[in-house]
């Protein structure tokens, strides 16, 4: 227990700090409220006849108001037409996959220990698991069950087929959209690419019209999703129908070997879930968009270290010496998503943040500058800025570095977490089931704001962040439907197997 000095002495720095945070966000607000109310008092001494005065005075003739009248209807016309527009999110869809999918700790080591004969990739596979965050009810597609696994061109296809057409179904039901409204299409998936592509099977499928945006981004990583945000959100601006509106799926199924006995190489089936999301967007002005509309999207941040080898090559797909398939993941990984989630945030940064977390970022860089190079920098408070983070679940590693760098609470980051032990890596729709999270938690209210941060291979460090604009209630159909109630749950940094 503190001493009663120091918690009285804490309980000052905290109303201290509070005090300069209002000063500083309200400095206009508190400057122009004296000299309005000064201005106010001095025309309210004046009688009629010196008000008459002081307007022929300043010799304002019908001409002259006339054109300043057209200017101000001019600039603000040019104004309203070049902005850009709002873009809401109408509604996502997640996908569940059914309990016949489910793979348990026991299940999964026993197909290991059948398909491999090497013990010390089952030893490896064996400390994945222990340590990775996971829960009992993570999934893994139909062709992952099979021994040996089945990773064929037609399982993956099929794959796809199911979950895709199943989250399309379920978003078309909850928006009342049609097929023949969408005007664009948006998927994305890492891994699997095939020929005709995703987004002409869902064409295909929905018989969407003839002149279609689709694009299908592949290759990107688990950050994919965001990036597939930032493209809509071009297209959307380029588009002059308000109605307009765009699905985009994220996709994590690899249809890559489970074998491989690399001690660098991450088997897929040791630390990936199987789930995926699709959403419908819209852009328009906000009186039409924001009542039927959930969230706004405000900002989007993307950085690529592409350029620097290292960042390239630490998350690699490559084949072992057997010749089976995996992802490469480099010993350095951590190292170069905190610098890349630097360099994003220190944009972010500058876009969310208030003015006081901002002057206190800037003083303490001029004074390690200047001053002291000893100093440590100021870690901006991103807590002021949002309510809600969605940090992508790539593992439980990448969780807590998150939360340590950006002096997060276990409240902040317990979306994520919970996504990862109920649904696995997910890729970029992990950032989705943890929106969903927030939702049948009943924590979404009007005015909140979340930051949603992917990862991902090349390296990428992508960030969006989106504001609610009514109270959400609590969903009834969503992916945690029949859990929600038992969590959050506690989980051991090990799980003894």
């Amino acid at each position: 227990m503190p001493s009663g000095g120091v918690f009285r002495g804490s309980v000052n720095l905290k109303y201290v700090k509070l005090g300069y945070q209002y000063l500083v966000n309200h400095f206009l607000t508190l400057l122009l409220v004296p000299v309005m109310a000064a201005t106010a008092l001095e025309l309210g001494r004046l009688g009629p006849g010196e008000l008459v005065s002081l307007w022929r005075s300043l010799e304002l003739d019908l001409v002259h108001i006339l054109c300043s009248a057209f200017l101000v209807v001019f600039v603000g016309t040019v104004y309203v037409r070049e902005r850009p527009r709002p873009v809401y999110l109408v509604d996502y869809a997640c996908y569940k996959p059914p309990p016949s999918c489910r793979v348990p700790f026991a299940t999964f080591m026993e197909h290991t220990r059948l398909i491999s004969d090497d013990e010390k990739s089952v030893r490896f596979q064996t400390r994945i698991l222990e340590r990775s965050g996971l829960g009992e009810d993570t999934c893994l597609p139909p062709a992952n069950h099979y021994i040996p696994p089945n990773p064929s061109m037609e399982a993956s296809r099929a794959e796809a087929q199911l979950v895709i057409f199943s989250a399309i179904d379920d978003l078309v039901r909850r928006t009342g959209l049609k097929p023949k409204d969408i005007d664009i299409l948006v998927v994305n998936c890492s891994l699997f690419s095939p020929t005709p592509s995703l987004s002409a099977m869902i064409i295909n499928k929905y018989k969407l019209r003839n002149n279609i945006r689709s694009f299908n981004l592949s290759g990107m990583g688990c950050s994919a999703g965001l990036i597939s945000i930032d493209l809509a959100r071009d297209m959307l601006q380029l588009c002059t129908r308000t109605r307009t509106r765009w699905w985009c799926r994220r996709r994590s199924s690899r249809p890559t070997s489970t074998r491989g006995a690399g001690g660098t190489c991450c088997c897929p089936t040791a630390c990936s879930g199987w789930a995926r999301r699709r959403s419908c967007c819209r852009t328009g002005g906000a009186r039409r968009g924001a009542p039927s509309t959930g969230c706004r999207l405000v900002h989007v941040v993307r950085t690529h270290k592409g350029a620097d080898d290292r960042a390239y090559r630490c998350v690699y797909q490559e084949e072992d010496e057997q010749g089976y398939s995996g992802i490469s993941l480099s010993k350095e990984l951590m190292a170069i998503a905190g610098d890349a989630l630097k360099s994003n945030i220190t944009t972010m940064g500058q876009l969310v943040l208030p003015m006081s977390e901002q002057l206190l970022f800037f003083f303490r860089l001029v004074g390690r500058k200047l001053i002291n190079k000893s100093w440590k920098p100021y870690i901006p408070d991103f807590k002021l800025a949002f309510e809600h983070f969605c940090i992508h679940a790539g593992g439980r590693a990448v969780i807590d570095e998150l939360q340590k760098n950006l002096q997060l609470s276990p409240r902040h980051v317990e979306a994520s977490r919970m996504t990862l032990h109920r649904f696995g890596n997910t890729s970029s729709s992990s950032l989705w089931y943890e929106l969903a999270y927030i939702e049948a938690k009943g924590r979404m209210r009007r005015g909140d704001r979340v930051w949603q941060i992917g990862f991902g291979s090349g390296f990428k460090c992508n960030s969006a962040v989106w504001k609610c604009l009514r109270t959400i209630k609590t969903p009834t159909n969503g992916p945690w439907d029949d859990c929600i109630d038992r969590y959050p749950v506690d989980i051991p940094e090990v799980v003894k197997l």
